[in-house]
């Protein structure tokens, strides 16, 4: 069964929410009421739409902005943590790896030795098609 289109328009506004303040507490309630809507409402016609639920939706938009923050060196674990919008160090690392298969420590220094690599040999990760259409092999 479609969704109406205003009732379409109210998940949406709840999603662009999410994506403008998950690094806040953010709960069901404050989504749902974004939507003006019941929590139990929301959640179905959140999941039904956007094919996840909105707290898998609001845990990835947080995993994905520490995965940022991790290539960088200026913030440590702890302030990754506490931006993104997680509560305990505990919980988000746990979470982390959960989601992404490797601590947050860890991540940041294969990001680091990634960044390495491409430093000393950036033919390698430029892919073949374009190394043969612009030949760039060395001569």
């Amino acid at each position: 069964m479609p969704i109406a289109s205003e009732l379409y328009q109210r998940i949406v506004t709840a999603k662009l929410y999410i994506d403008d303040n998950f690094q806040e507490a953010i709960d069901l309630d404050k989504m749902a009421g974004q939507a003006c809507l019941s929590r139990f409402h929301f959640h179905r016609l959140f999941t039904k739409v956007y094919k996840i639920t909105p707290h898998q939706y609001l845990t990835q938009k947080r995993i994905d902005r520490a995965k940022a923050l991790l290539h960088k060196d200026d913030l440590s674990i702890t302030e990754v943590c506490n931006e993104v919008g997680f509560e305990s160090i505990g919980s988000f690392s746990i979470l982390f790896k959960k989601e992404i298969g490797f601590a947050p420590t860890y991540y940041r220094n294969m990001a680091w030795l990634k960044q390495q690599q491409v430093k000393e040999q950036p033919k390698q990760f430029i892919p073949h098609c374009f190394i043969e259409s612009y030949q760039l092999e060395d001569k």
